[in-house]
């Protein structure tokens, strides 16, 4: 290991704000800190550039990084996560960019490596506070076309198509370069940004795919040719890290679902994910082969085949593709039914068919179900009791613990290892993953003799100047809730009220009182919502109702007529009685009305 290697972590602290903060950083060394290898340019002669991960390190989605030299500012990607099961309520996670908005007038372009919603779903509402150009390739931009318009944003945003191969010059200081890798999504790119400090490769998502369903392999000319040209900093995809070997072939699954499909005497559904083409073409190629039609079914899939279609990325044999509406018209040996659902969605189609509350399509035993996708971490319990619904009906189910129905978009180790080999970097950031993929990424760069690795987190501040690398602090970065149309005003107070909601009810004490006499004119009302029975517990329910009318009374016999000293007395009253009895501590709401 080199000692002059800086290797440094930062903590990230989230406050009970809706904006979630960092504290200064702390630096843990896992080596002597040093400083690098060669003397710092003298001062003001070049500026630093900056690297400021936003998302996507330490969780899974939200991807976001800033690339910032002098009074400019770049930005690769604007994703978005799903809510985990501490969100009750919430739609989607979007990330902090307080940062960014602090300084709007330097951000100068977004870049966008793919069209998966953790790379491109944050965009309408990153657009809505700075609106700079959009730089994507054609499928991309495609589907970021369609989200904008959701949001009325697309006459207003200017989307720049960009082919594999080009380069763009952003203001003084970037040239940005697109470079075509394979991935489960068509037109993924890494992207090569040259600054006055020098070479900055991001991977993007990405595999090895010597045989893709479409176009052409991951360029690895490109990346050896910009190794020998001189890397300063590598950041590369982690998701895969923990896999030996190598991703499989999109054609494998392809092969499968040919086999599959033969000599079958039932309906088949297939459920994937929308943004997966190739593995849509590949569902569609082998139904024709055997002489099914095929339906569509949820929103998302539907957008995306008719937009695929539309571009050229999905080639559909005449008369293949039917509406859902027709399924009937034809025997159930003859359809085949491509639908959303891979990850257990509550709304998704496929869940909506093993809960019988889909209008088009009822499970029967007459049913092979293939389900063409890993659960992402998180979900797997909702898929695994979708998939226990479908058994029930007697349908066949078909999954990737079975048979091989499903590859990764990511790459494994060795292909992490092919392109750090091809792009010999000076220093090393694993991105896109959770902490144990940040990590052993930079252990496996370190085992190629990488030794300046940097494992950052949301909001570090990598400074280089080229030739040396160092963190320099922290900025704003954490998470944004979006509820409905509500973006932000949902913050831990909330969450922390809906989880105690969910967990042991609410119970409402309503009170009439007359201030001039200090007396109350009738009997408590006690509502209450999730925590009991009502008809079955009166005399759970009467003791309530009393306890709410002594703790009343007894705040108005010290003569306490202050509307919150009242509240507070009936809920601590309640709140005690309710403890006592059933070791439950349920949401208490008093209201209190002056007769």
């Amino acid at each position: 290991m080199n000692n002059t290697t800086t290797k440094t972590n930062t903590k990230t602290k989230q406050n009970t704000n809706t904006r979630q903060t960092q504290r200064t950083p702390v630096q843990r060394k896992r080596v002597p800190q040093r400083t690098a290898s060669k003397p710092a340019a003298p001062r003001g002669k070049k500026s630093l550039l900056k690297i400021i991960p936003l998302g996507g390190l330490d969780e899974i989605g939200k991807n976001m990084t800033a690339f910032e030299y002098a009074n400019e500012i770049i930005l690769i990607d604007c994703g978005m996560a799903f809510p985990d099961e501490d969100m009750p309520g919430i739609d989607l996670v979007i990330n902090d960019i307080s940062y960014l908005e602090k300084n709007s007038e330097k951000v100068k372009a977004i870049f966008l490596t793919h069209g998966h919603e953790d790379h491109i779903g944050g965009l309408p509402y990153f657009l809505k506070v700075i609106n700079v150009p959009v730089y994507g390739t054609r499928l991309t931009l495609g589907l970021v076309e369609h989200k904008l318009k959701e949001h009325n944003l697309l006459s207003k945003v200017n989307l720049i198509r960009q082919k594999p191969g080009e380069t763009v010059k952003v203001g003084r200081n970037f040239s940005v370069e697109f470079i075509r890798t394979n991935h489960s999504i068509a037109d993924s790119v890494a992207i090569a940004i040259k600054t006055p400090v020098g070479t900055v490769v991001h991977t993007g998502d990405f595999k090895i795919d010597t045989t893709p369903i479409v176009g052409e392999m991951i360029d690895l000319g490109r990346f050896g040719e910009l190794g020998r040209e001189g890397v300063l900093a590598l950041m590369s995809d982690s998701t895969n890290v923990e896999r030996a070997g190598y991703a499989m072939s999109e054609k494998k699954v392809g092969t499968t679902f040919r086999a599959l499909f033969e000599n079958k005497n039932k309906r088949i559904i297939v459920a994937t994910f929308a943004s997966n083409v190739h593995r849509v073409q590949q569902i569609i190629d082998a139904a024709a082969a055997n002489g099914r039609k095929v339906a569509v079914s949820g929103r998302s899939m539907e957008n995306i085949v008719e937009l695929s279609i539309l571009l050229g990325y999905m080639k559909v044999p005449e008369g293949v593709l039917i509406s859902i509406d027709n399924i009937k018209k034809y025997r159930p040996e003859q359809v085949v039914i491509i639908t959303t659902g891979s990850q257990g969605e509550p709304m998704s189609a496929l869940s909506r068919m093993a809960y019988s509350d889909h209008r088009k399509v009822e499970i029967t035993q007459n049913d092979l179900i293939i389900i063409s996708a890993t659960p992402i971490p998180g979900n797997e319990k909702a898929v695994s009791n979708v998939i226990n619904e479908l058994f029930k009906f007697g349908a066949e189910v078909v999954y990737k613990s079975l048979v091989d129905v499903h590859v990764s978009g990511h790459a494994c180790q060795e292909e992490l290892k092919m392109i750090l080999a091809l792009t010999k970097p000076k220093f090393f950031i694993p991105v896109h993953g959770e902490h144990r993929h940040l990590m052993l990424h930079a252990k496996l760069a370190e085992d190629m003799g990488i030794n300046n690795t940097f494992v950052l987190e949301n909001g570090s501040v990598l400074e280089l100047d080229g030739e040396n690398a160092k963190v320099g602090g922290n900025v704003v970065a954490g998470k944004i809730l979006v509820d409905g149309l509500g973006v932000g005003d949902v913050g831990n107070v909330v969450l922390r009220d809906r989880k105690l909601l969910a967990q042991d009810g609410l119970i409402i004490a309503v009170l009439a009182v007359s201030l001039e006499t200090g007396e109350i004119v009738r009997e408590p009302e006690i509502i209450s919502r999730g925590f009991v029975y009502v008809r079955e517990s009166e005399e759970l329910m009467e003791n309530i109702r009393r306890a709410a009318r002594d703790g009343m009374e007894k705040c108005l016999r010290q003569g306490n007529t202050e509307w919150t000293l009242m509240k507070n007395s009936v809920k601590a009253s309640v709140s005690k009685y309710i403890f006592e009895t059933t070791r439950r501590s349920p949401v208490i709401l008093p209201i209190i009305m002056e007769v």
